[in-house]
């Protein structure tokens, strides 16, 4: 495990890595999960192996640390990421971004371009005010102390077992911070930052999540749209064949 100070008052951004020829994997998680959960299975299958790794776990979330006056904004998210690529060594990179961790990488290829030579987002968040059936939206709803008290037990207790599991590890007020950072969006918004990038950027759909929002204006931009067939929002875990094509190009 390797660490990095992102907050200039001592608190770690971690993660795990595996060795193996650049450019380097960075693959990120989305809100209330973990990275190696999400997607050391695929970074361990054939097609993949041989690269180097990282599997990075955000602040608030995982084995980072989650410090109380921190503000987890996309933007807080995003240098916080950069602090662990710097530390790492890592320039260049492909990142592999689920949902929030998706909006996470846009934002750090627009600020730390010379981080980013391609992204591979699954089912990012592009846009801000989510839909109401979105986690992050039922999170922010609540206020942050009382999402801290009572509304993380709730939100345990409502969603799978899957998403629980992770959920369960991250910090309530990171978690709460999160949701409201993501429900607010970056300025200029994810979607257009993602617009404006000129490297290799790769968008995943699920079949079962219904059609992409603004597909054409994304594919204009020169975004690879793929729709994976049998997939709902975790695409890594619903087709782990189509998810790990996509990251291996």
């Amino acid at each position: 495990m390797r660490q990095a100070e992102f907050d200039g008052r001592g608190s770690r951004i971690r993660w795990t890595e595996t060795p193996g020829e650049e450019p380097a994997r960075v693959y990120v998680h989305g809100l209330g999960a973990a990275s190696t959960v999400y997607h050391a299975h695929i970074a361990a299958r054939s097609e993949l192996v041989g690269r180097r790794s990282l599997f990075v776990d955000l602040p608030g979330h995982g084995i980072s640390d989650r410090p109380a006056g921190f503000g987890y904004t996309l933007e807080d998210h995003a240098d916080a990421l950069a602090a662990a690529l710097d530390e790492a060594g890592v320039t260049g990179a492909e990142l592999i971004a689920h949902s929030m961790g998706g909006s996470v990488a846009v934002v750090l290829a627009h600020r730390r371009p010379e981080l980013v030579s391609k992204l591979v987002l699954t089912e990012a968040n592009l846009d801000a005010h989510p839909p109401k059936s979105a986690g992050s939206r039922v999170i922010a709803a609540y206020e942050e102390n009382a999402f801290v008290d009572r509304g993380h037990a709730r939100m345990l207790a409502a969603v799978g077992p899957l998403w629980a599991a992770t959920m369960r590890l991250a910090d309530p007020r990171a978690l709460h911070r999160s949701a409201v950072g993501l429900r607010r969006g970056s300025d200029p918004v994810m979607r257009t930052l993602l617009e404006g990038l000129a490297i290799d950027r790769v968008y995943l759909q699920g079949e079962l999540s219904g059609e992409l929002p603004g597909r054409d204006r994304l594919e204009a931009s020169g975004v690879r749209v793929v729709t994976v067939p049998g997939a709902g929002h975790n695409v890594m875990f619903d087709n782990p064949d189509a998810f790990a094509a996509a990251v291996a190009g």
